[in-house]
């Protein structure tokens, strides 16, 4: 049989009730990690990615936390410490976007991104390398975007965040070597139930200005996830790879003006 590269680790996908998290949290569940599926809202979506992940003899548990406030991912690291014993390995997933128009952006609007996207990842991270340093190792990869290379209208308060995420990346690369590796994954446009209400044809519209021909799809990201996740990996930190079939070389993008984003300040 072959041998598990992640087994053993202790592993938290943070946002990973459904979409991108999900995919990922099942392919470290895949190379033997035991997997903590984090939601905020989406008990039942966390509990259906556990399940698809002992269904296929993994190890998952699902655990609430909400790390839009530095005392909620604090608690959250705290949670999955007490259950599991340690944290190897942190994704920080969960994110919020606000599409809109900069003109229009609220209060409201900029704090949820922020709120989600930065201090949730700053935070979760700290709490996370202060076990990992305690146990002489860990791995924190974060989630950002091509976004931030190529700039899309409407992403302006969404892409200032990534942008955050990714300066954070390195600089806790730096802060926390040599105990602790720090990588990001940047995403192009992805095939996921979301994208499917902001434009149920969103496959046709985005397929021809990628370079490989198709939409990302969340299970293009789990290779490279459990790349930065494992030893196979073991002297990068600070990298952002982008994984977008091309994408971000061409940077071409729809109008946002044609999307359905009536959904967009409304989720929880």
């Amino acid at each position: 049989m072959k041998e598990k590269i992640l087994e053993n680790k202790c592993a938290l996908v943070t946002g990973s009730s459904k979409g991108i998290g999900a995919e990922m949290a099942r392919g470290l569940a895949r190379e033997g990690a035991h997997v903590v599926v984090n939601y905020k809202n989406d008990r039942d979506g966390a509990d259906a990615t556990c399940k698809s992940i002992l269904d296929q003899g993994g190890q998952a548990v699902s655990i609430q936390g909400d790390v839009s406030s530095a005392a909620g991912a604090k608690n959250l690291i705290a949670k999955v410490c007490d259950q599991l014993g340690r944290v190897d390995i942190l994704v920080n997933n969960a994110a919020r976007t606000r599409f809109g128009p900069p003109l229009e952006a609220t209060d409201e609007d900029f704090d949820d991104v922020i709120n989600t996207n930065n201090r949730g990842t700053f935070f979760a991270s700290i709490e996370s390398a202060k076990r990992m340093m305690e146990q002489g190792n860990g791995s924190i990869i974060n989630v950002t975007t091509c976004s931030v290379k190529l700039q899309i209208e409407w992403h302006a308060v969404y892409t200032m965040s990534k942008g955050g995420v990714e300066s954070l990346t390195e600089a806790l690369a730096v802060e926390l070597a040599p105990n602790v590796r720090v990588n990001a994954i940047a995403p192009g446009p992805t095939k996921v139930a979301r994208s499917l209400t902001y434009n149920p044809n969103v496959e046709e519209t985005w397929a021809p200005k990628i370079p490989l021909g198709r939409m990302c799809l969340p299970e293009d990201y789990v290779g490279p996830l459990i790349f930065l996740a494992s030893d196979q990996s073991a002297f990068l930190t600070g990298e952002i790879l982008h994984v977008d079939g091309g994408w971000s070389l061409r940077g071409n993008a729809p109008p946002m003006s044609d999307l359905d984003l009536s959904e967009e300040k409304a989720r929880g």
